[in-house]
C-alpha cells in the first residue's frame, strides 16, 4: 500500500548530499502508524493522514501494556482513534483499564517543497493517561525517505522543562480542554526510511517521559531515542517491532481497510440483463402499435414477467401502473445497497418486457410500504446510453415525489401476506467500563419481518447466547437518576433466548412531502410501548423536519415479556441537513428517557460506497454529578457494509457505537425504522451520492 508522505522542510546540506526531493515526486515509503493507532513513527506523530474513508485498527503493546487502536479518516484532513489500553501497576499497583479518543487534523498536506503541517488531541477525556497536545510537520526528503519534527505538549513533553503547570486531568469522563497547550513542552522527531518494497526502518527522539510507569517500575528509561521496523505483510495488513527507551520491546499488528479497495474483488456481482432495443419504426411500424392495451390478457402477462425477472435480480415488483406510452413500476429493493443499481437493473429488465410503444418508464422506490421517490427515464435514452457513463444517464433522468395513492396501480398478485426471516451470529461487547475492562458474548439470532399488507410490518428479533462472559460483569449502577441506561449489564447477562424487540409498525403518506410511522410493542431490548413519527422531507430538498412523540415502561432484564415499574414519556422536534458528499447533520430538541431536557447534535458521513462513520454529543438540564463519568452523553458510531467483505451485493451491514461512558442521562429509546434514515437513501442526496452505480 504505498501513499504520498512527507517530512521536515530540507535543508540545503540535505540538499547538496542529494536527499533533497524534486518538487512533485511521489513518494514510495508504505504507510506507518504509531503506537496509539493514528499516523505516526513509534510514539510521536506525524503529519501524515489515511487515505479517505480509511478505517485502520492495530494491537500494539509490550510487557506490561497493551491497546487497542481503531482509527477512521472521517474526512480528508480529520484522524480520530478510539482506543482500549491495560496499563499495569498504574491504578494503585493493580491494572489500569482506559478507553480514549483522539482527534488529529492535518491543517496542510504536503506540495512541493512545502511540508505538511498537523496539529493533534490526545486522550482528550477522562483521567487522560496518554493526554498530549502537538503541532507536526513532515517533508518528504527523498522517495525512500521521510522526516517529521514537531513540538509537544502533556505526555509529549512531560520530559521537558519550563511552560508552567500543567492542571490535572479530569477523574470523572469529561473533556480535559483546561489542560491542552499548556505545561512542560518539548520537541520531538522522527526518521523513516523504507529499505526493500516491504521493510522500512524508524527511528524517534521522543521526550515521554513514562512518568508513571517509571515510578510503578513497569519502565526504565535509559535514552530519549526509540527504534522500530515495519514489514507489510500484504496490501492491508502489517507488523511492527520496536524498542522504547532502551528498555521495553514492543510489537504491533496493523490492518488498514481502504473503502474503496474492497477486501473481496470486484466482479462477483451477478451481471444485469442488457437492454433490449426496440426495432426500428421505420422497418417494423407494427411493433410500435398500441393496439395490445386493448388485449385483456397483455397487462397480466408484462407485469408477470416483469415482477419474475425482477424477483430473480433480488427486488420486488410491489405494482404497475401501464398506458400505451408508459409505464410507472413500484419497486422494493432488497438486494443492492445503492438505490440507484436497482433501479438500472429494474429499468433494463423493464425494456425486455414492454412492448416498444411504451417510451416513458417511472421507477418508484417504496421504502417500507411508503413510495418514496420516483424516477422517470426516457426509454430512448436508455438505450443510447446504456453502455456511456452514469453521467449521462443521471443528466436526462428526472427525480421527484412519488405519487401517494394506488390509483391506476395494479398490485402484483400473491405478494402479501409474506414472511421473510434469516438467522445468523452476533456478537455483543460490554461498554467500555475502565473498571472491568471488556467482555463479550457470541450466539446467534434470529430475525422475522411478516409483512401483512404495503406498510404494515410485524417483525422480531431473538438471540441466543452460545459463548461469552458478559454474566460475569460486577459492575452495577450507582446513578442518582433514574436508571434507564445504566442498568445495561442486568440486561446483558441474559443472553439466553433474549427477545431483543417484536413490534407492529405502521407507515404511511398522509400528505405531500410528509411520511409518518407508528410502532408498537416491545421496541428495544430494555423498552417497550408506543412511538409515532412524522417527517417532512421533499425529495429535492437537503432539509427535512420531524416529530416524534413515544410512551415507553422499562422491560424486566430477562427480556422476556414482563415490565418493571418506571414508564414515562419521551419527545422530540427534529431537524436534518444533508451538506453534501454524504455529509448529513441532524438536531433533536426535547425531553429523554431520564425525563431530562435539552438537544443532541449528531454528524455523519456515509462513503459512495456505503462505510458510515458518524458523532454524536447530547447536553440537557441533567447535572454532571447526576449524570456520573463522562458527565455528558456521547460517542461514535461505525457502520460497515457486509458487501465489502463478500463481493456480493446486500442491505445488510455491521453497526457499532463507542462510548466512553454510559450514563443515564440524554437516552433515547431505539426504535428500529426511524423515518429520515429510511428514507434518505431514496430522495434526491442519497441517489445522486451513489449514482456512479446505475449500470452495475
Amino acid at each position: 500500500m504505498k501513499r504520498i508522505t512527507g517530512g521536515i522542510a530540507t535543508t540545503a546540506l540535505l540538499a547538496g548530499m542529494g536527499l533533497a526531493q524534486p518538487a512533485g515526486a511521489e513518494s514510495t515509503i508504505a504507510w506507518s502508524i504509531g503506537t496509539l493507532g493514528a499516523p505516526g513513527a513509534i510514539d510521536t506523530p506525524t503529519a501524515e493522514v489515511f487515505r479517505d474513508g480509511e478505517l485502520v485498527g492495530s494491537l500494539s503493546g509490550y510487557q506490561g501494556s497493551q491497546r487497542a487502536n481503531f482509527s477512521f479518516q472521517v474526512f480528508p484532513r480529520l484522524t480520530a482513534t478510539v482506543r482500549y489500553s491495560r496499563e499495569q501497576g498504574l491504578d494503585a499497583g493493580d491494572t489500569l483499564k482506559d478507553r480514549s479518543l483522539d482527534l488529529h487534523l492535518q491543517l496542510v498536506n504536503e506540495k512541493g517543497w512545502r511540508p505538511a503541517f498537523a496539529v493533534g488531541l490526545r486522550d482528550i477525556f477522562d483521567n487522560g493517561i496518554y493526554a498530549s497536545e502537538y503541532v507536526v510537520a513532515t517533508k518528504t526528503l527523498s522517495p525512500r525517505l521521510r522526516a517529521s519534527v514537531g513540538w509537544g505538549w502533556g505526555r509529549l513533553g512531560s520530559d521537558g522543562s519550563g511552560g508552567g503547570t500543567r492542571p490535572a486531568p479530569s477523574t470523572t469522563g469529561g473533556l480535559n480542554s483546561e489542560a491542552w497547550f499548556k505545561g512542560p513542552s518539548a520537541p520531538f522527531a522522527s526518521l523513516a526510511w523504507q529499505a526493500t518494497e516491504k521493510l522500512t526502518l524508524k527511528a524517534e527522539y521522543s521526550k515521554d517521559a513514562y512518568a508513571a510507569q517509571e515510578a510503578a517500575g513497569e519502565i526504565d528509561v535509559k535514552t530519549p531515542f526509540n527504534f522500530g521496523v515495519d514489514y507489510k505483510i500484504n496490501q492491508i495488513a502489517s507488523v511492527s517491532g520496536y524498542v522504547l527507551h532502551g528498555d521495553k520491546l514492543g510489537l504491533q499488528f496493523n490492518i488498514a481497510l481502504d473503502p474503496r479497495h474492497p477486501v473481496a474483488p470486484s466482479g462477483l456481482e451477478r451481471a444485469p440483463i442488457p437492454v433490449a432495443p426496440r426495432p426500428a419504426r421505420t422497418t417494423n411500424p407494427d411493433a410500435w402499435s398500441t393496439d395490445w392495451a386493448n388485449d385483456s390478457t397483455a397487462r397480466p402477462a408484462i407485469q408477470t414477467a416483469i415482477a419474475d425477472a425482477l424477483r430473480k435480480d433480488g427486488q420486488v415488483l410491489e405494482s404497475l401502473k401501464l398506458s400505451p406510452t408508459s409505464a410507472d413500476l413500484r419497486i422494493s429493493n432488497e438486494t443492492y445497497r445503492a438505490n440507484p443499481q436497482a433501479i438500472g437493473h429494474a429499468a433494463r429488465i423493464a425494456t425486455r418486457a414492454l412492448p416498444a410503444s411504451v417510451e416513458t418508464i417511472k421507477i418508484t422506490l417504496v421504502e417500507r410500504g411508503m413510495p418514496a421517490s420516483t424516477t422517470t427515464l426516457s426509454r430512448s435514452d436508455i438505450e443510447r446510453l446504456e453502455n456511456g457513463p452514469s453521467t449521462q444517464i443521471a443528466a436526462v433522468a428526472q427525480i421527484g415525489e412519488a405519487e401517494r395513492g394506488a390509483q391506476g396501480y395494479t398490485q402484483t398478485a400473491g405478494l402479501y401476506p409474506r414472511l421473510l426471516w434469516g438467522i445468523g451470529p452476533y456478537l455483543e461487547l460490554s461498554p467500555f467500563d475502565p473498571g472491568e475492562g471488556l467482555h463479550a458474548d457470541m450466539g446467534f439470532a434470529i430475525k422475522a419481518r411478516y409483512e401483512l399488507a404495503p406498510g404494515m410490518i410485524i417483525a422480531g428479533e431473538v438471540r441466543q447466547k452460545v459463548l461469552g462472559n458478559l454474566d460475569e460483569v460486577t459492575t452495577t449502577s450507582t446513578s442518582t437518576a433514574p436508571h434507564v441506561r445504566t442498568d445495561i449489564y442486568e440486561y446483558q447477562k441474559h443472553g439466553d433466548l433474549a427477545l431483543q424487540n417484536l413490534t407492529f409498525a405502521a407507515y404511511g403518506r398522509p400528505g405531500k412531502d410528509l411520511y409518518s410511522r407508528v410502532t408498537v410493542g416491545y421496541l428495544e431490548r430494555m423498552y417497550g410501548g408506543i412511538s409515532g413519527e412524522l417527517l417532512w422531507k421533499p425529495v429535492d430538498s437537503r432539509l427535512a423536519l420531524g416529530a416524534e412523540l413515544n410512551w415507553v415502561k422499562q422491560r424486566d432484564f430477562d427480556q422476556r415479556f414482563g415490565f418493571q415499574d418506571y414508564d414515562t414519556v419521551t419527545g422530540f422536534l427534529s431537524a436534518y441537513y444533508d451538506f453534501g458528499d454524504g455529509l448529513t447533520g441532524q438536531l433533536d430538541v426535547g425531553r429523554y428517557l431520564a425525563e431530562d431536557w435539552g438537544a443532541t447534535i449528531s454528524l455523519d458521513r456515509e462513503m459512495a460506497n456505503g462505510w458510515k462513520i458518524g458523532a454524536f454529543a447530547t447536553f440537557t438540564d441533567m447535572s454532571e454529578e447526576e449524570f456520573g463519568d463522562g458527565h455528558f452523553d456521547k460517542g461514535i458510531r461505525l457502520t460497515i457494509p457486509l458487501g465489502y467483505a463478500t463481493g456480493q451485493p446486500s442491505l445488510k451491514s455491521f453497526s457499532t457505537t463507542i462510548r466512553p461512558s454510559v450514563g443515564d442521562g440524554g437516552a433515547q429509546v431505539n426504535v428500529d425504522g426511524r423515518l429520515y434514515e429510511t428514507l434518505e437513501g431514496s430522495h434526491q442526496g442519497g441517489l445522486y451520492r451513489d449514482w456512479g452505480r446505475f449500470w452495475r
